[in-house]
């Protein structure tokens, strides 16, 4: 899975059309999501540490820039997070709109925040058990709608459909294209793991894309061919539309799906961002009640606690601003990424990369500018967001800014330093 699957990608049609929605969901994996999974897979594979990218950074760069792409990391989270449970009661409001009067439906993305952190303070186990049937629930119903949609060929070119509020274009389309081909960092981990990674790596990321791709293209495709017009699209619409072909019962499948996917992903999602502030806190680089684990469970619990909080206070954004300013910090983290990549091959040549991105030095270089060249359009988007009456480029500019003020802070109130980059593997929490 790959950030919320072909749940919320809705408005990438609205914002370009089919035919060109098509496209960006064709080419984007290919620039964004290729480069950046081959990157993490040599980083990992190489130094498979406690805290990932923060520690790669670190080892790399030194403190400061360890610290601020763990900053980064952490802001971006946040805005990130939101997002699930944005989706959540996006597809929940489809099927029962009194969720949309008043504050409701914040109350219930609260809840989803509050029950996710509970199951992970639970433990590990529990959020495998929960994430693992995710999958064939989540096609199903667009696999349903592939199947149907061609005998209504030209059949909805006149339906009615609920009016949008989406005032997303081709660019908010793009970006969100770039947020739905996130999560290939958790799929590169398994780089040590396969047979003959220097070739079997890139081949099973290459089918990865392919498959993702197809996920998403597949049932736009056959949605165009019902003559739907592209402006009855908008986060949730999946639902709408899925009942326009395939009558009450699909739609129900679709508002379940879409309600799984969100919990879902962020149920699982907890655990992996919860290990930056732990490992941040064995470091030193936080306070030490981050490292505090649950007596039974080991989960970091503190650090869960302290996230959740971030997390709810992002709930009410709304999901294109959610997705800008996501794009933009992390952008600034994944940057620090492909910057420590080459960094890594000049200053340790020697070391072990069960997996290295191909063409030497000069692969290791370019496989950075196409995401980095995407990135520009998030700084070009979020100058038109606001975000507490500035744009969302300024705040996120601020944000950045007091990445820096914190390093200098965490540095005075801790003048004897930190704990060495590590140079083995540490004992991970459970």
């Amino acid at each position: 899975m790959v950030s919320g699957g072909t749940y919320g990608t809705e408005d990438i049609v609205h914002g370009a059309g089919y035919g060109r929605a098509i496209l960006i969901l064709l080419i984007t994996p290919l620039l964004w999501s290729l480069p950046t999974a081959f990157m993490i897979g040599e980083l990992s594979s190489a130094l498979p540490h406690e805290g990932g990218y923060y520690a790669w950074v670190r080892r790399a760069m030194g403190n400061f820039w360890g610290f601020q792409e763990a900053w980064l990391s952490l802001v971006a989270s946040i805005f990130d997070m939101a997002i699930y449970p944005t989706l959540f009661v996006a597809y929940l409001t489809r099927m029962f709109p009194w969720f949309q009067v008043n504050s409701r439906g914040w109350w219930v993305a609260l809840a989803v925040v509050v029950a996710c952190a509970l199951l992970n303070i639970a433990g590990v186990k529990v959020v495998s058990l929960t994430s693992l049937w995710l999958f064939l629930a989540l096609s199903a119903p667009f696999a349903a709608v592939v199947i149907l949609a061609p005998f209504k060929l030209g059949a909805l070119a006149n339906a009615v459909t609920k009016p949008t509020t989406s005032t997303v274009d081709i660019l908010g389309g793009l970006l969100i294209c770039m947020w739905n081909y996130m999560g290939w960092d958790n799929a590169s981990t398994i780089a040590t793991e396969v047979e003959r990674p220097q070739r079997t790596y890139p081949r099973a990321m290459l089918v990865a894309v392919c498959i993702v791709a197809v996920s998403y293209v597949l049932p736009f495709a056959a949605m165009w061919m019902t003559g739907l017009k592209s402006t009855a699209w908008e986060t949730g619409s999946w639902v709408d539309i899925a009942g326009l072909v395939g009558g009450p019962l699909l739609r129900i499948g679709v508002v379940v799906g879409g309600m799984i996917s969100g919990f879902g992903m962020f149920n699982a999602l907890v655990m992996s961002y919860s290990r930056l502030p732990l490992a941040m806190a064995q470091d030193g680089m936080l306070p030490k009640v981050f490292g505090k684990l649950h007596p039974k469970s080991k989960a970091p619990w503190v650090a869960i606690v302290a996230l959740a909080i971030g997390w709810a206070m992002c709930l009410g954004l709304g999901f294109a601003r959610l997705v800008t300013i996501d794009i933009l910090l992390y952008g600034g983290s994944l940057a620090l990424e492909f910057i420590a990549l080459v960094v890594l091959r000049f200053r340790e040549p020697e070391l072990k990369r069960p997996f290295r991105v191909p063409g030497g030095l000069l692969g290791a270089i370019a496989i950075g500018i196409p995401p980095i060249m995407l990135l520009t359009f998030s700084v070009i988007r979020s100058e038109h967001e606001s975000i507490l009456g500035m744009s969302s480029f300024a705040f996120g500019m601020i944000l950045i800014g007091a990445g820096v003020v914190a390093y200098f802070v965490n540095h005075l109130l801790k003048p004897e330093g930190w704990a060495e980059v590590p140079k083995r593997n540490p004992q991970p929490a459970a």
